[in-house]
């Protein structure tokens, strides 16, 4: 499996951060990725579905994730109802001590490799695939029927659990490609966009996706074109990025239009560049994500 196993999207943690955060130690993130190759056409040959995490992987992956410290995590977590300590809960500590108790929190269904949009791809580096596997991610349950997402990394020394959101996309929506017809699934974090690349086109999962390629979808030629629009100016390294205006889009930027058939994409509904963070903080972030 790929190094790049260790590294979560700046987008990606800035897609959910956005939302109520319940962070029990905060992270430094360091920016990982290096300047790419600027190039506006159509994706090289080889381009396309990235390779697999093998299953040894994910079973360490899963085996980190319910461990004893994460479950107690997870039940407290469960407990306050994904509200952070500071969000104004009023919850003694031991009623949460019961209701993480009671919470019974366990993993259900597999545990997945999550693949979010590749910034090699969008600067159009040949032989890039569309996207990489960050992080795994594992289902959590609690005996009242709240669920969380439990996202591990890969380190030197194994797999660490470094996040723990509300819900359940990171399975969902792979679990939706495969019902469908299979597929790799993959996220373009920027606009919280769910796709499955399948057959040499790029499929919408969610609602954001159906707005960004339309009901239909694009090929993959078409794709890589339409990010490109959207990031390629905006990479680590551009002059977007050294004079420092990585923080997002301005609201009043024009918004790329489409190929093959998409909508318009809103600019203000896009973060800024595609980026990378390395996790080197040594706890675990708990955060509660709100549909808008």
């Amino acid at each position: 499996m790929r190094g790049d196993m260790t590294d979560i999207s700046k987008a990606a943690v800035r897609t959910i951060a956005a939302r109520t955060a319940w962070v029990t130690v905060l992270l430094a993130l360091g920016t990982a990725f290096a300047p790419g190759a600027q190039a506006a056409g159509a994706p090289a040959s080889g381009a396309g579905a990235p390779a697999p995490v093998a299953a040894a992987e994910l079973a360490q992956a899963r085996a980190a994730a319910q461990s004893p410290a994460v479950l107690d995590k997870l039940g407290h977590f469960f407990a306050r109802k994904g509200v952070p300590p500071t969000g104004g809960l009023t919850l003694g500590a031991a009623e949460e001590a019961r209701a993480a108790g009671a919470a019974a929190p366990r993993l259900s269904g597999e545990t997945v490799a999550v693949y979010t949009l590749d910034r090699d791809f969008v600067a159009g580096t040949p032989g890039a695939p569309v996207a990489k596997a960050e992080f795994a991610a594992s289902r959590a349950v609690s005996a009242d029927g709240q669920v969380a997402s439990v996202w591990t990394v890969r380190e030197a020394g194994g797999w660490r659990v470094v996040n723990v959101a509300s819900g359940g996309d990171e399975s969902d929506y792979p679990a939706l490609a495969a019902s469908g017809g299979g597929g790799t699934a993959f996220r373009e974090p920027q606009i919280n966009a769910w796709y499955v690349l399948r057959g040499g086109r790029v499929l919408p999962l969610d609602d954001e996706a159906r707005r960004s390629v339309g009901a239909g979808g694009i090929d993959l030629a078409a794709y890589q074109r339409l990010v490109h629009q959207r990031y390629g100016d905006k990479l680590p390294g551009s002059a977007y990025d050294r004079a420092g205006e990585g923080g997002g889009y301005r609201p009043d930027a024009a918004a790329p239009a489409t190929s093959g058939g998409g909508s318009t994409l809103p600019a203000a509904a896009a973060a800024a560049a595609l980026g990378v963070t390395a996790l080197t903080g040594g706890g675990l972030a708990l955060r509660r994500r709100m549909r808008g």
